[in-house]
């Protein structure tokens, strides 16, 4: 490994040869010049990686929201070891099976996460407003990968929160630029996409399983969103 120098958000840090860097979605970042070919970037999607609250925990944790930098940096252990794991098995895991792939790389981007949370510090985060929306929006995405099935009322969520809907909203489009509605649809819409490349399931199956009692509401609601049918999507 070997230093490199970034900008993210226009500015400066220094990342040092033996240190990993977590940076969050939606931030501008510039590499500088690198004298060799050791340095590994890792990108990957929140709707590749979240599966599970524990994976929205994760996601929405210091390591990618860090409130006194923009980027998190903490020593990268087992160097060679994870060298080998997504510069080789992860070729070979692409070229055998996709879902093989999806499934290694899933775990190995998982395995660097816990070993960057060893590092992140236990001490009291400094409260201003922007952390305390923050903390509320992150917690409102993780209530909402939890019961999106079951519950798709801003009302619902605001409560979970102790907050009324109307502060969640004034919080969501402080931090996310989207109303908490428009969060809630984003999410149905996303993980109906999902389910029809990943799933074999009929638009029936999908829409019962995403909480809709009803075929014809559950198209309504897609053609609404999309501007399309949900069969026009399949």
């Amino acid at each position: 490994m070997e230093d490199v120098d970034v900008e993210v958000e226009n500015i400066p840090y220094s990342i040092k040869a033996g240190n990993i860097a977590f940076l969050g979605p939606e931030k501008q970042i510039v590499f500088g010049n690198a004298d060799g070919h050791q340095i590994l970037v890792i990108a990957f999607s929140s709707s590749f990686y979240e599966r599970s609250s524990k994976d929205s925990l994760f996601l929405n944790s210091q390591l990618f929201f860090n409130y006194e930098a923009d980027l998190f940096i903490a020593p990268f252990l087992n160097i060679e070891h994870m060298r080998v794991i997504f510069m080789e098995r992860m070729e070979a895991f692409q070229q055998k099976d996709e879902n093989l792939y999806v499934s290694a790389a899933h775990n190995a981007i998982e395995r660097l996460i816990l070993d960057a949370f060893l590092y992140i510090p236990n001490e009291e985060i400094k409260k201003d407003i922007k952390f305390d929306y923050l903390h509320y929006v992150n917690r409102f995405k993780i209530l909402l990968q939890r019961d999106y099935k079951t519950a798709k009322k801003v009302s619902h969520y605001a409560s979970e929160l102790n907050i009324t809907s109307r502060r969640l909203t004034e919080m969501t489009e402080y931090v996310l630029g989207k109303t908490a509605k428009g969060i809630i649809i984003e999410k149905i819409i996303t993980e109906f996409k999902r389910a029809l490349v990943f799933t074999n399931f009929t638009i029936s199956e999908i829409s019962y399983d995403l909480g809709f009692n009803d075929e014809g509401n559950f198209s309504n609601f897609v053609k609404k969103h999309t501007g399309k049918n949900p069969s026009e999507m399949k």
